[in-house]
């Protein structure tokens, strides 16, 4: 169930998505962007991820982003000698967005409904071949360095899925389809059908 009470939350448009349980790096460098991550660790906040649909990430706004974001805590921080700040957060809880404002900033402010989460379910047997998959692609030297953030649940069918959706090279749309599922082993059946397919061509 859709919780009814809304809330805003600032929200972060970017040509990907985000998982609960998944690792994102950034770089901040637009002033709206740092004013928004200074808030977030001073409070100890978060923001949304959310897909752009239509538009470019930098100046400006996006000229339209899909309605199911990913709440993202920031773990980690640091300020690179050139400038830019980075951070690593790590995703929370999905949430619809039903409406938005600009700030005079240029920042959204998304009035965000929360989703519930995927229910706790194991894999099915089927299913083994993904959990191979995933484990072999976890051994990536890119992703061993956000591991530290990662809390693995390999009988957890939404972590396991969750984790192939923002790893494997999928579009977009995929990946935000995927996001939108409220049934884990059904997300495993999507991805578990991409992957037979690659594998015959």
């Amino acid at each position: 169930m859709t919780t009814t009470v809304s809330q805003e939350l600032s929200l972060f448009p970017l040509k990907t998505v985000l998982f609960p349980g998944g690792v994102l790096p950034l770089q901040i460098f637009e002033p709206r962007y740092l004013d928004m991550i200074s808030t977030c660790l001073r409070t100890d906040s978060g923001f949304s991820v959310v897909a752009i649909q239509e538009g470019q990430e930098v100046g400006g706004q996006p000229v339209s982003i899909y309605p199911v974001g990913t709440l993202a805590h920031i773990v980690d921080f640091d300020q690179l000698d050139s400038g830019l700040l980075s951070i690593t957060c790590l995703g929370v809880r999905r949430c619809r967005v039903i409406g938005h404002r600009i700030q005079p900033d240029q920042l959204l402010i998304g009035q965000i409904l929360w989703l519930p989460d995927d229910p706790v379910l194991l894999p099915l047997p089927s299913h083994e071949p993904l959990t191979r998959l995933l484990c072999d692609l976890l051994q990536n030297e890119e992703l061993i360095l956000h591991q530290r953030f990662l809390i693995p649940n390999w009988e957890d069918a939404a972590w396991i899925g969750n984790r192939l959706a923002e790893i494997l090279p999928l579009p977009l749309s995929v990946r935000q389809t995927l996001l939108e599922m409220t049934e884990p082993r059904q997300r495993l059946d999507v991805l578990l059908a991409i992957f037979q397919e690659l594998h015959t061509i």
